[in-house]
């Protein structure tokens, strides 16, 4: 049981280093173990350990460790008797145990492997720097979710437009990639655009039990109620679409069933407030859930969207609440017959109003088709709570008293063609006001909206009208936050990204800083814009690229027929009037009948007859002008007569009139 000591001492002379191992044999037939030596080639080692290398069990790269080895499969490979165990073999045999599979073939450790994930892109294709039109699309990888889809109202300039709707070109060119359109609330600037994306693209939509019935009020209208996809959720919800997970946050606004969103990506959560405010005693005493909003904070928020409508507004903004106290007050011991205008979406005043003609044993009349549509809507859905019989049909209120009734109408904001709008002006068929009327406008003008709802007010005056708004009483709150709601929002939620919304560029502007305020840094606050790509990760956000966007005007039932060419006409029309000149020429070029002068807007034709003879004589030169040039191009003899007359008119009255040459040949 020696081992050649004399080779080893030889080794250990000339500097080497001698391995010695102790290996194990098994006999066949024993459970007795013993140390053996043995002599054999080295050709049977490297093929005993080759085959014993294709035994091993595999490394897991994902553990980043070697795999245990048991007893049972040592790594020494088996000794036959005959093995040599010179110092030279065994280093040999140890070499080729340590070099298994690191030498030979290479296995890389490494630390677990990820494919680097993809940017959260969110792009807003209306709702920035404007009021209305709020609709954001949220898209990662192959999936988009939209986050609400609303109109906005015309402005000044907007001459004969009904609505305007957001340029959905994006959507269409991608619509393979839309998972569903998710709605915060039920208010117009959020779903007032749904049934025009619903003609381009069936999409599914997801909303609250309230907004779902407004909603299906929208998609009747438009004759597609029937094959909408219309799903309703609850408020603490959780939907997957796609590899986005959308939560359903209770908040307050309003309107009820308002939410806000938390929307989970591979990337991070991204929170969207929609329209809130944040009350502590609400009518339908649904409070904004803030422990979740803070669980989310705490859980880590990549995000946060957050309305800017009341930015520049200091301090909070009042309880909803707080309204019904001063109706209580109005109401006691009035012997007027009462005319409340407000918008129609706020069924919290609503209620309220209801509230206080129980109180004092009154009877509500409904004046406005989308006030009847929305109370009908909110009483069958049992959002607004009231007696039966408490609401009488408008042509009944000739069989009541006028202190006891009450009328609810639309108009507040001084709309040229609302009910009070047409109180105002005597021009209602149903309603005349008079010096026996209290008439309350329970909401602040729009921007924009001052002087008419100003107008309103004298005219109501004018007429005798007891009249009491917003400058006088307390009679309206705004369903929006505040800086210091906002500042609550940002604390609890505390995210890496903060990006207002909702609002016009001053607004934005006031959040922004109201979020450096909370310690946000200012490479950390994004303005953006309609049409830009903002791409977020865990480490950067940047702004990519755009899209097509724009606005689209809803004409009567034309969508996106009229545009800016159009208004351009209409403005121009409306600024300066039309002339049209109609001419009748033979083959020849000469004068058969006319000119003819039209003015439509631009002077009184009886009342101006020697501008009219001159404006003849022009035509004419012009015309003769063209015949001794033998020009027979009826395009080119227009043209002569619009430039002659454009010059003429404008040195005469400084006008610029529309004007139109018909030249017709016989």
């Amino acid at each position: 049981m020696r081992i050649k000591m004399e080779e080893i001492k030889k080794s250990n002379e000339k500097g080497k280093k001698v391995v010695r191992k102790r290996v194990k044999v098994t006999k066949k037939n024993t459970n007795k173990t013993t140390e053996k030596t043995a002599e054999n080639k080295p050709a049977i080692v490297k093929n005993q350990i080759i085959k014993k290398q294709n035994n091993l069990p595999k490394i897991s790269v994902k553990e980043n460790k070697l795999p245990k080895v048991s007893k049972k499969e040592n790594l020494a490979p088996a000794v036959s008797k005959k093995d040599d165990l010179t110092p030279t073999a065994i280093r040999k045999k140890n070499k080729s145990i340590i070099n298994l599979g690191l030498e030979e073939n290479p296995i890389a450790i490494k630390e677990d492997f990820m494919f680097k994930k993809e940017n959260l892109k969110i792009i807003p294709l209306g709702g920035i720097e404007e009021i209305g039109k709020n609709i954001t699309v949220f898209e990662y990888g192959n999936d988009i979710v939209i986050v609400d889809c609303g109109v906005a109202f015309p402005e000044e300039d907007m001459l004969g437009i009904d609505l305007v709707i957001p340029d959905f070109s994006y959507l269409e060119k991608n619509k393979e990639k839309i998972r569903g359109l998710v709605i915060t609330h039920g208010h117009e600037d959020h779903i007032g655009s749904i049934a025009y994306l619903l003609k381009q693209m069936n999409i599914p939509i997801y909303a609250t039990k309230l907004t779902c019935g407004l909603i299906q009020n929208k998609l009747q209208e438009h004759h597609l109620d029937k094959v909408a996809k219309l799903n309703e959720v609850r408020q603490g919800q959780t939907i997957v679409l796609g590899k986005m997970r959308v939560e359903f946050i209770r908040s307050c606004h309003s309107i009820p069933d308002s939410v806000a969103l938390a929307i989970h990506t591979p990337v991070g959560t991204v929170v969207h407030t929609g329209d809130f405010k944040i009350d502590y005693t609400p009518i339908d005493d649904q409070k904004i859930d803030l422990g979740r909003l803070a669980e989310l904070g705490n859980k880590g928020v990549l995000a946060l969207l957050s309305d800017s409508t009341n930015a520049e507004r200091k301090g909070y903004t009042m309880s909803e609440s707080t309204v019904g106290e001063v109706f209580d007050k109005l109401f006691l011991n009035c012997k007027k017959r009462i005319v409340i205008a407000t918008f129609a979406s706020n069924m919290h005043r609503v209620q309220q109003i209801v509230n206080s003609a129980v109180a004092n044993n009154r009877k509500i009349a409904v004046c406005g088709r989308s006030m009847i549509n929305m109370i009908q809507t909110a009483v069958e859905l049992g959002y607004i709570h009231a007696p039966k019989n408490i609401f009488i049909d408008l042509d009944m209120i000739k069989n009541y008293s006028d202190d006891q009734l009450v009328i609810i109408t639309t108009g507040s904001q001084g709309e040229p063609m609302s009910a009070l709008t047409r109180m105002a002006n005597g021009e209602h068929r149903k309603i005349n006001i008079n010096s026996n009327d209290l008439v309350i406008i329970s909401a602040t003008p729009i921007p924009g909206n001052e002087k008419y709802v100003s107008k309103v007010i004298d005219d109501l005056m004018k007429i005798g009208a007891e009249v009491v708004y917003s400058a006088l009483a307390d009679v309206h709150v705004s369903g929006h936050a505040c800086q210091e709601e906002q500042k609550l929002m940002l604390s609890l939620v505390r995210p890496k990204y903060f990006i207002p919304v909702h609002g016009e560029y001053r607004q934005l502007i006031a959040h922004r800083n109201t979020a450096r305020q909370m310690g946000i840094p200012a490479d950390n606050i994004i303005l953006m814009k309609n049409g830009k790509i903002v791409e977020l990760n865990e480490t950067e956000a940047k702004v990519s690229g755009t899209v097509q966007v724009g606005k689209i005007f809803v004409d009567g039932l034309g969508v996106g027929d009229v545009g800016n060419i159009v208004l351009r006409d209409r403005q121009h029309l409306s600024q300066d009037g039309l002339i049209v000149v109609v001419l009748t020429m033979d083959s020849e070029g000469n004068v058969v009948a006319g000119p003819d002068i039209i003015s439509r807007g631009f002077v009184y034709v009886r009342e101006s007859e020697n501008l009219m003879d001159e404006v003849k004589a022009i035509i004419n030169i012009e015309v003769m002008k063209c015949v001794d040039n033998h020009i027979r191009d009826w395009s080119t003899i227009k043209n002569s007569i619009r430039d002659a007359l454009k010059d003429y008119i404008f040195q005469t009255t400084k006008r610029n009139p529309m004007i139109l040459p018909i030249v017709m040949e016989i």
